[in-house]
């Protein structure tokens, strides 16, 4: 196309509204931090400072790192939206994509940005974005203030870079009174998550040792997901899928495995363990997308020890359709087949540990293990059926010839107790294979039989036939077969 026939006339967006839209976009707190300190790990630092302090509805969280810094034109650079082209080629450990990180992060929670910054035997520099003044302006302008306090923050490193958010409208009302302990008490909540989310997120960064990242001055220790140190943790094959993907299964314990009831509940998470199970996708060892099964299953009680990590080069971010905040992530056909094939063996394998409590069932002393419970299978349907060859039964019916009440209560109470409640659970859930219909292969001689026998019984006590069958008739399981309670004579 020959574009220079044609009139041209700027577009340019009005920026008032235009960084309105950008606060738009749908950052929570954790995630918008989480976004800050990719910038932070972009620029080699090794200690990332995370601060709040508390002012009422006046509160400011500041994000402080040691890397390589930036000069004043270097801010203004970082400072521009879309500063960085996603379909640019990046260096393998870039963290960024679409230029817009720091920016729409940062405006998702406050009004006021600042950066102050100092490459190693240079001045610092400093720049802010205030939403207010461009409000009133509706111009692109940078303001080169930064709040008087935080001026010498960077006076002990030698390079780094220190993010500051004040007027915290979306965290905190601006009216929040300091002395509002209820307000105090949320405030402190919600960054309790965000700490609890950035142990997850950078866990690889932590435990590589790459960085250490510190909550006011204590040291975030990394959650991982997997739990590689329990010993009854199994680890499934990593396999190599389209375009370098890379993909490798987790089952955790049993409860009952566990190294210690407070290993077990650190194991949880942040969401619980249904909500935890799924994939964890990761680009440049970050953590996108945590718990999720990316639409190629549905998350179920019994897969909830099932975690799989997926692990993606940054070049394909577009295939996977990454988005601005890091935080959703779709796989392309050209994987879903392979991905789906192997987390269906990973979810079986998860499965049997849900169904069998993380017992593994041996053979002793030559015999087979054996199940109160037969799972049977006829005819494409499944059902249940009690073990007549189980020692217990055996020895129940020895005990009915002398005290028959006595063994068939015991049995009872055993049946009861030992309901194979979980495998039905997956079996329904799955729905592989349809549930056979009770009595729907029994001999109704055998039916025939244990009516008459109710309704002689019945009679014997002094009720009159039509009592006798009407009482037959809402009695479970011969509700179904009032035919046949019709024809007892």
């Amino acid at each position: 196309m020959d574009y220079s026939k044609y009139n041209k006339a700027e577009a340019i967006p009005e920026a008032a509204s235009m960084i309105e839209t950008f606060r738009a976009i749908g950052y929570n707190l954790e995630a918008a931090i989480a976004d800050i300190i990719d910038n932070s790990i972009s620029a080699r630092a090794k200690n990332i400072y995370i601060s709040r302090i508390w002012r009422g509805g006046q509160s400011v969280i500041t994000i402080k790192d040691d890397g390589e810094g930036m000069n004043s034109n270097e801010i203004i650079q970082a400072m521009r939206p879309g500063a960085q082209n996603p379909l640019s080629d990046r260096s393998e450990t870039d963290l960024g994509r679409f230029g817009l990180g720091l920016k729409t992060a940062s405006f998702s929670q406050c009004r006021k940005l600042s950066v102050l910054s100092k490459r190693k035997d240079e001045i610092p520099a400093f720049w802010s974005w205030d939403l207010d003044y461009v409000a009133q302006s509706d111009k692109w302008e940078l303001l080169q203030w930064i709040p008087e306090e935080f001026a010498n923050e960077l006076d002990s490193l030698p390079s780094g870079t220190l993010v500051v958010w004040s007027d915290l409208d979306r965290v905190l009302p601006t009216q929040t009174a300091e002395t509002d302990d209820s307000a105090k008490r949320k405030f402190s909540d919600t960054l309790d998550k965000v700490k609890n989310h950035i142990a997850m997120t950078f866990h690889r960064f932590i435990e590589d040792k790459t960085i250490k990242i510190f909550w006011g001055e204590h040291e975030i220790t990394a959650w991982n997901p997997f739990c590689p140190n329990e010993s009854k943790t199994q680890e499934q094959p990593t396999e190599n899928i389209n375009s370098g993907v890379k993909i490798k299964g987790y089952v955790l314990p049993h409860k009952n495995n566990f190294s210690s009831e407070q290993a077990y509940k650190k194991a949880e998470g942040i969401n619980g363990y249904p909500a935890q199970q799924g994939f964890y996708v990761y680009r440049g060892k970050r953590l996108l997308l945590a718990g999720d099964w990316l639409g190629l299953f549905r998350k179920e009680e019994h897969y909830k020890l099932v975690r799989i990590q997926i692990d993606l080069p940054n070049k394909l971010d577009t295939e996977w359709q990454i988005d601005i905040k890091k935080s959703k992530a779709y796989p392309p056909a050209v994987c879903r087949e392979q991905l789906e094939s192997y987390t269906k063996s990973v979810r079986a394998v998860g499965s049997e540990i849900y169904r069998h409590r993380g017992k593994i069932l041996k053979q002793r002393a030559g015999q087979n293990f054996q199940p109160l419970w037969l799972e049977k299978k006829k005819d494409n349907k499944w059902s249940f059926v009690v073990n007549r060859e189980h020692l217990m039964i055996q020895d129940l019916k020895s005990l009915a010839k002398e005290k028959p009440e006595q063994a068939i209560e015991k049995l009872l109470k055993f049946l009861e107790e030992a309901i194979p409640t979980k495998t039905i659970y997956i079996n329904e859930a799955q729905d592989e294979e349809m549930q056979k219909t009770p009595f729907s292969d029994i001999d109704i001689t055998l039916i025939k039989e244990v009516l008459l026998l109710m309704y002689n019984n019945q009679i014997a006590q002094g009720k009159t036939p039509a009592q006798a069958k009407a009482l037959l008739k809402i009695q479970e399981p011969f509700n179904n077969y009032e035919d046949l309670i019709d024809e007892l004579k």
